[in-house]
Parts: C-alpha cells; structure tokens; sequence
C-alpha cells in the first residue's frame, strides 16, 4: 500500500455519532515517517487518525474545530515488520469516567501507557463517525502506509471488544483473527478486505470503498498465515532500501553483506523464487545463509555458513571458498529457484524452472543432483539470502523475492506453477513435499 488508499465518502453521519469501533490487522514494511492506517477527513481544521508515527509510536486523535479533542501517543513503539498486529480503536463518548471513552488495544490487550493522553470530553461530537471521507492506508493526500491491511471493520453506533474480532489460541496463547465476526454493523458501518483485495463492503450494507490511488495489491500473506519477507531490521552493514513489503530490495555499491529472510529454517522442506532485476557486474549470489555468532558482515558463499548460485558464470560457491562451475549463467529477469530439504540436508537451484545440474530435488537421500549437501549452521537456522561480491562501481543488485506471495515486486506470476501443499503462489511448479516459507509452511 506504499502509495494506495481505499476511500468513501458517506452522506450522513452515524446512527450514534459518539459510539464506534475500528478493527483491523496491518503489518508493516518499512518503518519511520508518519503513516495513516485509517482516517476521517473533512477539512484541515475537521480530520482524525489512526497511523503510526515517525518515531514508531501508535497515536489516534482527532481534530475537531482546530484543536485536538482527542489525542492519544503509546509509549509502546510498533517496530516488527514479521508480524500482524490487530488493532482495535473502541469509543464510546457517552462515558462518564474518561478514561472509559477511547480504549485502543494492540493484539486483544488494552494499552494504557501514553506519551500524551487527552481524551474526548464527555458527548464530545467527533470526526470518525461523521459524513465525512473516510481512508485508508493514507490520510487522503500523503502520510501511506508502507505496509498490509486486512480484515477492515467499522461498527457504527456500538463500542466492541476486541474478543468480537479476535480471540486468544487455546494451544498457542496467541491472539488470532477471527473470521467469522457475528457484530451489528450500523448504518454507516462496513467490512473490507475480507479475503484478498477487494473493497466490496461484507457487511450486508453495501458500503463499498473505490481505490482512490495507487495499486491494491494482493498477497497470500495474511493473519492466519504470515509468509516470510526480508528482514529489514538486520540491515546495519548491507544498508539495502526495501519495498513492497520487504519483498524486494536494492543494496548498495559496495556492499559485501547479504540480505536475508526474516524466517528460518531448521526442518521441513521450502522453496522460494526471486527475480534479479539489477545484476550490477555479474557477481549476484544467491542461495541460504545461516547466522554466525561472531559474524553476520559477509555475503553468500566463501564465508562460514553460507552457500550460493553466482550470477556471472553460473558458478556454485560453499562456505569454505571454493568456487567450482555447476550451471547457466543468469541475468537480468531470470527467475532463480531454491529448494532446501532439510530433512536429508540438500539444496539445490533452477533457472526459469529448470533444474541446474539435473537436479531432482524430490530425490530424498540420494541428494541427486543437489548443489551441495549441507550441514547445521552454528545458530541452527538457515535464511533465504541474496548478495553481490564486488565493490565496483557497478555492484549494485536489486531483488525481487517471492516467498509464496504470488508477485515478484508488484507483479503477479504469469502462469502460476503447480504446488502440491497448497501453501503460496509461485511461477513454477513446486517440488512435491515442498512448500513456501510460512508461519503454515513452518508447521505443516
């Protein structure tokens, strides 16, 4: 949503003009710089917002005739970009005791620490439930959300919980979406982004949104099952700019260092694709990288727990330096495979679907055709990584990463190949037993 936002304009105001309730889930992407989930806007002088701030801090206020009637700043700063946060913003101006009128709760837990606190005075009229425009994922003409929303509840006229929206996992302890929400939605009320992208309202009034700028994009990551992206945060020495929801990234001149998945793997069997869409001087690599406890500087293959397919002359690379010939060179928007088993401890590579070396990575022990046959990483993981081995002018990559999404960037697959275990989207077909690189993918 880095520069898209979802918008209607309602005729009237609400049924109960000091009672409403928002409920959605959102993931970051990048972070710093204001950036509004929802807001309501009128004029300058008549607007509110829920968005996260510069400084990472979650705020909701409202501006009403020129001066804040509402404001409310966490302490708490939200800074996880692996993650789904459920917000749910419930009001009720009717309360005598202010501290009962705006409750804001991150996950089904209430936050009550705040940098600035000024609640609505008591039948306090308010912009959010007014007859004014309502966004999303913009304030209307900036402050976008670099990031995902889904399941986007507006409840006019009532105050709810959030244990109407979520609830906690009997077995995890983890709070979780609820998709089959039983609440009165009031006139004005309205549910969105439901399952996938669209903007027709589910909640039976019809309140349909229009995209009002930008593309909305949309991804197989989700509440229920969230899908591995770059790490953006382990990001001190690639000094890498990410997007798309730090699915691609572009490193920069002279960066040694690798970027890497956000997920690791210490069983199973995952696949990922990616697209090199800048392939600098030829010396892009990319394959698995599993963190050292002393080091986390160097890129992929010739250093300690890494292994890589190189860009240039098609050359496989292990963790001790040697760098031996394996398959066909790959340039610009060819789309490199990875396959990991570890289970027998094989990995393996494709270009544009093809296996490289005859590869057969369903081949189980026997490993045929593997790149390599690889052992535990000293931290125990292994991460999706991509880097670049010059420091020329020139050495600038930039990635395109598809993790089970189904886009490479902005772009959704041609043709999506065949994938047995039904977990994510990929341009071809997925080796039978594996899967995408998912919270589901992790527990399958």
């Amino acid at each position: 949503m880095a520069s898209t936002k979802l918008q209607r304009t309602f005729s009237a105001e609400g049924d109960n003009i000091y009672k409403w309730t928002y409920s959605f889930w959102v993931k970051r992407g990048t972070l710093g710089g204001d950036q509004a989930m929802a807001a309501a806007y009128y004029s300058a002088t008549y607007e509110a917002r829920i968005y996260f701030r510069g400084t990472n801090q979650l705020e909701v206020y409202d501006y009403w005739n020129g001066s804040y009637t509402l404001q409310k700043k966490t302490n708490r700063l939200f800074r996880d970009t692996s993650a789904w946060y459920h917000i749910v913003v419930s009001n009720d101006n009717t309360q005598a005791s202010a501290d009962d009128r705006t409750k804001i709760y991150v996950n089904g837990v209430q936050e009550t620490s705040f940098a600035i606190n000024t609640q609505f005075p008591q039948n306090q009229r308010n912009s959010f439930n007014n007859d004014y425009t309502k966004y999303f994922g913009s304030y209307g003409s900036g402050d976008y959300l670099d990031g995902s929303m889904s399941h986007i509840h507006f409840i006019d006229g009532i105050a709810y919980a959030p244990t109407e929206f979520g609830e906690t996992d009997s077995t995890t302890g983890e709070w979780k979406i609820k998709t089959n929400v039983s609440v009165t939605y009031g006139t004005n009320g309205f549910f969105i982004l439901k399952d996938g992208n669209s903007v027709t309202d589910q909640s039976g009034n019809s309140n349909n949104f229009t995209v009002g700028g930008g593309t909305l994009t949309k991804t197989e990551d989700n509440p229920s099952n969230v899908f591995a992206t770059l790490n953006p945060l382990d990001n001190y020495y690639t000094n890498a700019t990410f997007s798309n929801g730090n699915t691609a990234c572009t490193t920069q001149v002279a960066a040694y260092s690798a970027v890497m998945s956000n997920l690791g793997m210490s069983e199973g069997k995952y696949y990922c694709e990616i697209k090199v869409t800048d392939i600098g001087d030829g010396y892009t690599r990319l394959g698995i990288k599993g963190r050292s406890p002393t080091s986390n500087t160097d890129g992929l293959g010739g250093t300690r727990n890494s292994f890589a397919y190189e860009a240039s002359a098609g050359n496989k690379l292990d963790d001790v330096g040697n760098d031996v010939a394996y398959g066909d060179s790959y340039g610009a928007n060819d789309i490199i495979g990875i396959a990991i088993d570890l289970d027998n401890n094989y990995i393996y590579f494709s270009k544009n679907g093809t296996w490289q070396n005859s590869g057969v990575p369903t081949s189980g022990s026997s490993g045929t055709g593997a790149a390599y046959a690889i052992t535990t990483p000293e931290s125990g993981y292994w991460f999706f990584s991509g880097s670049d081995a010059s420091n020329s002018a020139n050495s600038e990559n930039s990635y395109q990463f598809n993790f089970g999404n189904g886009y490479f960037g902005t772009t959704a697959v041609s043709s999506a190949g065949t994938n047995a275990s039904n977990n994510g989207i990929f341009e071809y077909d997925v080796p039978t037993g594996y899967t995408a690189l998912s919270t589901k993918g992790l527990n399958l």
